[in-house]
């Protein structure tokens, strides 16, 4: 289980951007943060990581405080990040950051499956490196199917997964966060503006301002969201609705 308490963060000039955050994340569940653009998101996913350091508060991790940790103890605690814009690796293959995420040479068959997951055929991407001949949505799918992947991860954090990704790849990831919610006991958190990601989360966190607005079960506060969307024509939630249905 993952705990923030009282979370501030203040950018290097000085601007505070989260405001004392408290949240708790269920262990085993999916849960989405959300909220317009601006109000922390992103910086909270990074707190959460390890890429950012506190201001003020603590972050609790299966019962061990992590605030101070560096984003590698946090890796080996289970804590697996996946970035908005992916790192690039020159003189890294696919093949070879699968396998540093799996800790174990692969098959070409399971090599396939992982990278089927985010729509890549793996016969042509496994040798190729993850450097600037891909494109951003070819690194941002190899990297999400890296996290989605890592045989020792058990909380899975995700930056905006859907951004990058075409129609068919995203109704792949879908699938693959609702195979982890029923096959496993890995919690996710995945920061988002889009419907099909809330509808199936476990649980909903609103940030706006730099604090939780409000948290919740996805079926008490998504119907907030998209009664607010349809009543307030101003865009204080972006919720992208149904832009990747079939």
């Amino acid at each position: 289980m993952l705990e923030l308490k009282n979370i501030h963060w203040k950018t290097p000039e000085g601007e505070e951007i989260l405001k004392g955050i408290d949240l708790t994340v269920p262990e085993g569940k999916l849960t989405v943060i959300t909220g317009p653009n601006g109000g922390g998101k992103t910086s909270l996913a990074k707190i959460i990581a390890g890429l950012y350091e506190v201001s003020e508060g603590n972050i609790i991790y299966n019962g061990e405080d992590i605030t101070h940790m560096s984003i590698t103890d946090r890796a080996k605690k289970g804590i697996a990040y996946a970035f908005q814009q992916p790192v690039r690796f020159k003189g890294l293959s696919v093949r070879d950051l699968l396998e540093l995420a799996n800790e174990e040479k692969l098959s070409e068959d399971k090599l396939c499956g992982m990278l089927a997951t985010v729509g890549l055929c793996a016969q042509e991407y496994i040798d190729r490196e993850v450097d600037a001949s891909l494109s951003g949505g070819e690194s941002k799918r190899i990297e999400i199917a890296t996290v989605l992947n890592r045989k020792d991860a058990e909380l899975l954090v995700f930056d905006e997964p859907e951004a990058g990704i075409d129609l068919w790849s995203f109704s792949n990831l879908i699938s693959a966060f609702e195979s982890i919610k029923k096959n496993s006991n890995r919690s996710l958190v995945i920061i988002s503006h889009q419907e099909r990601i809330m509808e199936i989360a476990d649980y909903v966190a609103v940030v706006t301002d730099g604090k939780i607005n409000t948290f919740g079960p996805k079926e008490e506060i998504l119907p907030t969201i998209l009664s607010g969307n349809r009543q307030c024509s101003c865009p204080c939630i972006p919720l992208q609705r149904r832009v990747y249905d079939e």
